[in-house]
């Protein structure tokens, strides 16, 4: 599929019908959707100083990423998995955050649009805001756990101070305290009806409630990935550790 079949001539609009994922695309190359719908990816392009067989490689690019199954993830060490979910936060915080927020504050909504807009402009920051807080929150103390953790098992720290690491802050009191995000998206879910809108919503309504939906997807799989993979292996690594180090100051 190259640009030179045909994609370059095309509109911007009709790119981003036929497949969302390009809107996608264009964000990351700088440029929004939403300004250029009646412009061709040529000339769109010539604007912002990108060749178009860059937009469509990265495109290809994209659709051709394969997220590990749980399987998978379940098969690697620990370090693995924490490494996985914080590609993941990092995602999440530079590209599909910011694309939602460009959408959000830049579409020039319908009257039919104009008051779930407005409330939607109030709300968005606000869970943005909450959701980094719980990513910082998150590494900051559960990743940072299971760093610890790894120390100890490697013998980095004497028997008492393991004792009293492990005997502090344990990965099942973090587990009982983790938030699950789905629950953060129920104002957003509410305020668009879930995600439902008629068959001849703009093009940029569309490509908005696609991609709110898709991240809310996105985030229960993270969330579950973390509930039924990483807390249970951090708790087996603490439960291991803790055995050992008891081992040790018993038989000195």
């Amino acid at each position: 599929m190259g640009a030179e079949s045909g994609y370059n001539k095309t509109l911007v609009g009709d790119l981003v019908s036929e497949n969302y994922v390009f809107a996608s695309v264009l964000h990351y190359f700088g440029i929004s959707f939403y300004q250029y719908q009646t412009q061709s990816l040529e000339e769109v392009c010539k604007k912002h100083k990108v060749h178009p067989n860059q937009l469509i490689t990265e495109l290809e690019s994209w659709a051709l990423r394969k997220e590990p199954t749980n399987e998978e993830l379940y098969l690697n060490p620990i370090e693995v998995l924490v490494a996985y979910l914080k590609r993941k936060h990092y995602y999440f915080v530079r590209q599909e955050l910011p694309f939602l927020a460009n959408i959000i504050s830049g579409i020039a909504a319908e009257p039919k649009y104009s008051a779930l807009m407005a409330d939607l402009r109030i709300m968005f920051p606000l869970f943005v805001e909450d959701f980094i807080h719980h990513i910082h929150e998150e590494e900051n103390r559960l990743f940072k756990r299971i760093e610890l953790l790894q120390d100890v098992e490697a013998g980095n720290y004497s028997l008492i101070d393991a004792l009293t690491i492990l005997e502090r802050d344990p990965v099942h009191l973090l587990a009982d305290a983790h938030e699950v995000h789905d629950d953060e998206m129920e104002g957003i879910r509410k305020l668009t009806s879930d995600y439902t809108l008629s068959e001849d919503a703009p093009l940029t309504m569309r490509v908005l409630y696609h991609e709110l939906q898709n991240f809310e997807r996105e985030l229960t799989i993270h969330a579950q990935i973390e509930d039924e993979l990483l807390f249970p292996k951090a708790i087996q690594l603490e439960r291991e550790a803790l055995r050992k180090i008891r081992n040790k100051i018993r038989i000195n």
